[in-house]
């Protein structure tokens, strides 16, 4: 659907004209067509209309335009379903050149969601005027120009496009330049002035034309240009320098902006063709002279630092230019001059920073080199060490030296040598540089490993556990690396003719020294070690230490009672008369302590008296006294325990039962004997081996009942296997054998005799003659008696009879 409608006259246009716009309406899609620089306000069309929509769908839609970009260049009417212009449009700026321009923008209706695009073009109005880049063209051309000499002119630009654009260019009509116009394959114009007739600078020296841009638009839009024309002088004399060549010096360490030479040329033209400009010419791209020239005044001045040893000259082309482009040339030629501006550079051409401390003196230790890029006596150098050095320098080869040793060196008094190399030259003034090395003085195992002391001493408390650690010894090797790796061994000996390494052992890595078995010391009060250090080089070296190890006392032993001797049973052991007066001497108890010190002080004292005030017991001595009279109320019968303790920590003790008799006669002391009991101990002891014998015996006993009816089933079995194979059986018997009731082998009966006593411990058992057999019966309601029963009877030696006894 097409459709025309008017629109307003544009903003400060004096004309109207008619605003036509195309809407096409396909499937939600519309197409406006405006003009740019419409006023805002102005209607761009009927949007409810082209797309059959009713004005209240718009309202109850909440109808809003969605447009690219960020200008709202129209906005929508919802109460009559015009699109209007909301903001100035101008084609340049949206679009530039290109044509046609148009932006979009879509429609949005919800409840339901609609969504209709529209396009708006823009079209072009002639709004802008061709224009050149500049308000007036300056040239300079030469009087000897010939004709046909085309000169290219600036462009005029217009923003519009198509038939609103720059189409045609027009020159201002005069008699020496004509206006040729040409299009590029974009399609844009340009100019060119072309010199149809010969100036001459005598009959006119200065033109003035004017070019015209013209547009195609309504109304047509221009643009003009003023072109100054400036005839200029022929130039028939070129420049000449005053000397075919130039030559300078210069110190090399002269400063930047320094002048070095100053150059001339004529031109024996006057005026403006007599004018010379100096420059360099033929130059490398990649060259980088340090100096530069003064275009009017010749002079060459430094602008950058020059060095000797890299240029000793710099060869430069010279030119001088007239304003015509005449030209004359020269060359120039800098020499450097040396001065004594670089310090020697010293360099190790061989150097590996470590000596062995045997190696005699003169070994090389490094080959060095040393350079001065100067010339002359401004490179000629020297080098030099510090005197107090065990080290030489020597002149080898033209710029290198030797380091070698003057003396022989000892890793352990210094293992390290920080060497400082000074090179001077022979310059005024002299330079000079220095750099220090280090060189590292490798070890040999020169040196045996050294104990911190000659003897080490230890203490050791007796009764130690296996395994705890003595004392550790040091040695020290001054050597490096493995050489100083020692290792500690224990010397070959013997300790009551044992290995010295069943007592004790040492960590080789450590020194640690261990007791490998308790220590006694009443066995060993002290032990003798040797130790050796042994270190890791080749051949080792190593040195020995002797260790002495006090065993320390402990109270680990009791008294031991020397009298009375203590046997099973409490016997009378001593007796004291009735008369006896106070202080009497009973006996004397005798004890020892094979401890030392203080665990060896012994103390007496009674534990346990039937008579508190007859008997006393001295506290160091231990001997027994009456410490009163004795009377008859005093029992015969006296029981004395006395306790014997030495003064360790803890202490230990001993008893000692000593039975006193106070009787003045022997007969009187054993009646009231005789009834003493048997001491516990004893009792208990003689218990165990009755139980233990009872016990061996009933295992005996068992075992031969098994083995007897295992041989007699045996022997059942024998008999049947000869009964049922009807062999005749012949009973052997060996010579002076005999069988009764198949028990005994004995060949005669022998007499036994038993004694017995009262205490059963002293019964003994003695063998008498075969022939007879002695019976000993004892009777224990008689004391100290026995009585003696013998019977005999003879044998029968009968081979076929069995042996019978009674």
């Amino acid at each position: 659907m097409d459709n025309l409608k008017s629109g307003a006259p544009l903003f400060g246009w004096k004309v109207s004209f008619l605003l036509s716009y195309v809407v096409a309406a396909v499937s939600g899609q519309i197409r406006y067509s405006i003009p740019e620089e419409m006023r805002k306000g102005l209607f761009v069309g009927d949007v409810a209309k082209d797309l059959g929509l009713d004005i209240r769908r718009l309202v109850s839609g909440r109808a809003r335009l969605v447009i690219d970009g960020d200008n709202q260049y129209v906005a929508l009417n919802q109460n009559k379903g015009h699109i209007v212009v909301n903001e100035r449009i101008d084609r340049e700026k949206i679009c530039a050149k290109r044509s046609p321009c148009s932006f979009g923008l879509e429609i949005v209706l919800e409840d339901p969601l609609e969504l209709f695009s529209i396009t708006t073009e823009i079209q072009d109005v002639n709004d802008h005027s061709p224009a050149f880049p500049q308000k007036e063209m300056n040239l300079e051309i030469s009087e000897s120009t010939p004709t046909g000499t085309v000169f290219l002119l600036d462009s005029a630009a217009d923003p519009d496009v198509g038939i609103n654009s720059l189409q045609s260019y027009s020159l201002k009509a005069n008699e020496h330049f004509v206006l040729k116009q040409h299009t590029r394959s974009d399609g844009s114009k340009y100019a060119e002035m072309m010199l149809q007739n010969a100036l001459d600078r005598e009959k006119q020296s200065e033109h003035t034309l004017i070019l015209t841009a013209v547009d195609g638009g309504e109304p047509q839009r221009s643009g003009t240009v003023k072109i100054h024309i400036s005839v200029l002088d022929a130039n028939d004399n070129a420049p000449v320098f005053t000397q075919s060549l130039y030559k300078a010096s210069v110190l090399e360490n002269v400063l930047p902006g320094t002048i070095i030479a100053r150059v001339s040329a004529v031109d024996a033209d006057q005026g403006y063709n007599g004018n010379v400009t100096y420059s360099f010419t033929h130059l490398k791209e990649d060259s980088s002279y340090p100096f530069e020239i003064n275009s009017y005044t010749g002079e060459i001045k430094l602008t950058g630092g020059i060095d000797y040893e890299v240029f000793q000259s710099y060869e430069i082309n010279l030119q001088a230019k007239d304003p015509w482009g005449v030209v004359g040339a020269s060359k120039l030629i800098i020499e450097i001059a040396d001065v004594n501006d670089n310090s020697p550079v010293i360099t190790m051409a061989s150097y590996s920073g470590k000596i062995s401390e045997d190696s005699p003196p003169g070994t090389v230790v490094g080959l060095i080199s040393v350079q001065d890029k100067d010339s002359g006596k401004n490179g000629q150098v020297h080098l030099t060490i510090d005197e107090n050095l065990p080290f030489k320098i020597k002149s080898s080869l033209r710029n290198y030296y030797t380091l070698v040793t003057e003396q022989t060196l000892d890793r352990e008094k210094l293992s390290r040598y920080n060497i400082t190399l000074t090179a001077t030259d022979e310059g005024f003034p002299a330079l000079s540089s220095t750099r220090a090395v280090v060189l590292d003085v490798t070890d040999i195992n020169d040196n045996a490993p050294v104990f911190s002391q000659s003897v080490y001493r230890s203490q050791v408390m007796e009764n130690n556990s296996p395994g705890v650690t003595l004392l550790t010894i040091l040695a020290t090797d001054p050597d490096q690396g493995q050489n100083a790796r020692i290792s500690y061994f224990l010397t070959d000996g013997d300790i009551n003719g044992n290995p010295v390494s069943t007592y004790f052992s040492i960590n080789a890595e450590s020194g640690a020294i261990q007791s490998l078995r308790s220590l006694d010391y009443e066995q060993v009060k002290e032990y003798h070690i040797r130790v050796k250090a042994q270190d890791g080089g080749s051949p080792p070296q190593s040195s020995n230490t002797s260790i002495i190890v006090h065993v320390q006392d402990q109270n680990d032993n009791p008294p031991h009672v020397l009298y009375p001797v203590q046997t099973g049973g409490s016997l009378v052991a001593e007796m004291v008369p009735r008369s006896a007066d106070v202080g009497y001497l009973v006996t004397k108890v005798v004890a020892v302590d094979v401890d030392s010190g203080q665990n060896a002080w012994l103390s007496y004292k009674l534990q346990k008296n039937t008579d508190r005030a007859l008997f006393e017991v001295g506290l160091q001595n231990g001997e027994i006294r009456t410490i009163r009279q004795v009377t008859d109320k005093d029992a015969v019968k006296q029981r004395l325990t006395v306790i014997v303790e030495d003064n360790g920590q803890p202490s230990r003790s001993a008893t000692v039962i000593l039975n006193v008799a106070v009787a003045d006669s022997f007969p009187e002391v054993l009646s009231e004997f005789t009834d003493f009991p048997h001491d516990k101990e004893y009792n208990d002891n003689l218990t165990f081996y009755l139980v233990l014998a009872l016990a061996v015996v009933s295992f005996l006993f068992i075992t031969c009942l098994v083995v007897i009816i295992s041989v007699k089933i045996y022997r059942w079995r024998q008999s049947r296997i000869l009964y049922h194979s009807n062999l005749p059986v012949i009973p052997y018997y060996p010579p002076r054998y005999s069988d009764t009731l198949g028990t005994g082998t004995l060949q005669h009966v022998y007499n036994y005799e038993v004694c017995r006593t009262t205490d059963s411990r002293k019964s003994d058992c003695r063998f008498g003659t075969a022939g007879s057999q002695n019976v000993l019966i004892m009777d224990p309601s008689s004391t100290g008696t026995m009585q003696r029963i013998q019977s005999e009877k003879n044998i029968l030696d009968e081979p076929d009879s069995p042996l019978e006894v009674s």
